[in-house]
């Protein structure tokens, strides 16, 4: 089971807690955890990847194992941590303002 950490915003509309747990069939990577959880959760397509392009939107942000991987391509794998269910793999909301 694959653990993932979604934003407060993000949580109300998929109706969940802040963890959820996913079953990801083949190699764990960014697009195979985002894939599966818009497939269980299909409120959340478009909310974490653009619909068409299916890259990251610009205010999220992608953690695992205290390392930012929001910038490696979408099928790099995930850590070996994440892709036992020892450590979640993280989805955070941005902050911005001035």
């Amino acid at each position: 089971m694959i653990r993932v950490v979604i934003p407060p915003h993000l949580r109300i509309l998929a109706q969940v807690g802040a963890e959820i747990q996913l079953e990801v069939a083949g190699p764990v990577t960014q697009r195979s955890v985002l894939d599966a959880l818009e497939a269980r959760y299909p409120m959340l397509r478009g909310t974490i990847r653009d619909h068409g392009t299916l890259k990251r939107r610009p205010m999220l942000r992608y953690f695992a194992c205290e390392d930012d991987l929001s910038h490696d391509p979408p099928d790099t794998l995930l850590p070996e941590a994440v892709a036992t269910g020892k450590e979640p793999f993280w989805i955070i909301a941005a902050i911005a303002g001035g």
